[in-house]
């Protein structure tokens, strides 16, 4: 009885689904009383607008992907499905964790609440949740087995089962996404590279998942095989449509978010700040073996002799690019005036011709 599927539909065709309703409404209440309270405890310092937000804008995916147009014709078009898919696994958590309730309910709360709450947080059981290694088997698994095998057309068989998928999507997500995204209190702290890595490695599950459906036939899982409205497209075309939204779509959304991690990682003030960037470190490093081998042996003696930089033991063992490497990672050559005209020094040999070099 649903009319042609379109944007109209997506706003128009709502259907209520009770659990999520109330789930919702819990979750705002509890998240906006964090909130008050916070501000109320510490009016100079009140939580980011921002982030509540994103957290309420997270819930508001949750009900447009659930209860609106793309809700109800889930079981009707198969590359709704998939859009429905990615809304609760690639695009909810991200902004739920941006949110960061887990920080808010520690800033809110007072003892015992906030005692137990560091102490879950920090259990064998989230820290295993929130391991990344799991997080990339979960997300692999519940990818391809939601869609690669007989659970798709079992899904569209149970409404109870198609709901538990959605509750896993999104859980899925929100675990995976965590540790790569978000500034919780976990165990787990990811460099930016490492991130970044992540994300490249998983994003080939979304391709290969695609791909598969996109050239899927007959007896392929999730062709749909009840009636069909008679504007709906032919179950091959609408399978394909569905490979081609978990290809393009799912690739664009993971690629977005690899910019979303470089993004997080170029405004990090720490790694700008602190020396252990990527850059940075590796600027260092080789401005340290620059300077080392070129160094005249008496600068070299004395920045050897150097307590403050190196032991005596260490002194008498390291090579000179070591204390070099010292030397920068305490000061930089940037703001240490020997080691700023050793590498002048450096530059300037190297402008000189093999004739132009100065008796010694």
């Amino acid at each position: 009885m649903l009319p042609p599927f379109g944007f109209s539909a997506v706003l128009t065709q709502w259907q209520f689904a009770p659990v999520v309703t109330v789930l919702v409404a819990l979750f705002a209440g509890l998240y906006l009383w964090g909130v008050v309270r916070v501000a109320r405890r510490h009016p100079q310092r009140p939580w980011p607008a921002w982030r509540t937000g994103m957290f309420l804008g997270g819930l508001a995916v949750i009900v447009i992907a659930t209860e609106s147009g793309i809700g109800a014709y889930d079981d009707v078009l198969f590359w709704d499905h998939m859009v429905q898919h990615l809304m609760l696994l690639m695009v909810a958590p991200p902004l739920l964790i941006y949110g960061q309730p887990i920080t808010l309910l520690m800033h809110a709360s007072r003892n015992p609440l906030h005692t137990w709450t560091k102490r879950a947080v920090r259990s064998k059981v989230a820290s295993f949740l929130t391991w990344p290694v799991f997080g990339v088997v979960a997300y692999t698994v519940a990818v391809a087995g939601a869609h690669l095998t007989g659970l798709a057309n079992q899904v569209e068989q149970n409404q109870t089962l198609h709901n538990t998928e959605h509750a896993v999507f999104l859980i899925v997500g929100y675990l995976f996404f965590l540790p790569i995204l978000g500034t919780e209190p976990i165990r787990w702290r990811l460099s930016y590279p490492v991130r970044f890595v992540i994300l490249v490695l998983i994003m080939p599950v979304d391709t290969f998942t695609g791909i598969v459906l996109g050239n899927g036939g007959s007896g392929s899982p999730g062709l749909a095989t009840g009636p069909r409205p008679a504007w709906a497209p032919n179950p091959i075309s609408d399978l394909h449509a569905g490979g081609a939204v978990m290809w393009v779509a799912g690739d664009g959304l993971m690629f977005g978010l690899m910019m979303l991690v470089f993004l997080m990682w170029s405004m990090d003030e720490r790694a700008a700040t602190s020396g252990h960037g990527w850059f940075e470190s590796a600027r260092k490093a080789n401005l340290a073996t620059l300077i080392a081998s070129h160094q005249p042996a008496g600068a070299s003696a004395r920045a050897s002799a150097e307590p403050r930089l190196v032991s005596e033991t260490t002194a008498t063992t390291a090579p000179a690019g070591a204390t070099s490497a010292r030397r920068l990672d305490r000061g930089g050559v940037d703001d240490n005036d020997e080691q700023l005209a050793a590498y002048n020094a450096f530059l300037a040999r190297l402008h000189q011709g093999p004739g132009d070099s100065q008796p010694s």
